[in-house]
């Protein structure tokens, strides 16, 4: 079962691309692989322009459906392989799609950016409770 955490900005305009390449530096630390699953083709643009720019010291290598990039932007989610030594459970995803993903089994880590306006904080909900009735409790970060 994937760990869920929803980033939640109450006071903070941050938008969720800003927020995303925040997290993506911090994770790839760690040596993690990065899925940003978002099926809106003008956002996964707009991801793959900030993430070139958004660190001037350093640059957060992606690229769009390209796999094998520590970062890997994509209306696709990852498939499940069958090979040994690799699995779908290594992807740390971030879901930039207004529906929960129901594959929860399937990833090591599901993350929901919620911006600080009333729709977002509304679809934000909704994915919230539909991970819950999947009986995964997610964290949620006030930021």
């Amino acid at each position: 079962m994937a760990k869920i955490s929803f980033y939640l900005f109450e006071k903070s305009p941050e938008r969720q691309v800003e927020s995303a390449c925040r997290l993506c530096r911090k994770i790839l630390r760690n040596t993690a692989k990065i899925w940003l699953y978002c099926p809106d083709v003008e956002m996964q643009q707009q991801l793959d322009d900030r993430l070139w720019s958004f660190d001037p010291a350093s640059f957060l290598a992606h690229g769009i459906d390209q796999t094998h990039a520590p970062i890997c932007i994509s209306a696709q989610l990852p498939m499940p392989t069958t090979s040994p030594d690799s699995s779908s459970s290594e992807w740390i995803v971030f879901n930039f799609n207004n529906q929960p993903l129901e594959q929860v089994t399937h990833f090591g880590h599901i993350i929901e950016i919620v911006e600080n306006n009333e729709s977002a904080k509304q679809i934000g909900r909704e994915k919230y409770k539909a991970y819950r009735r999947m009986g995964t409790t997610p964290q949620t970060f006030k930021l």
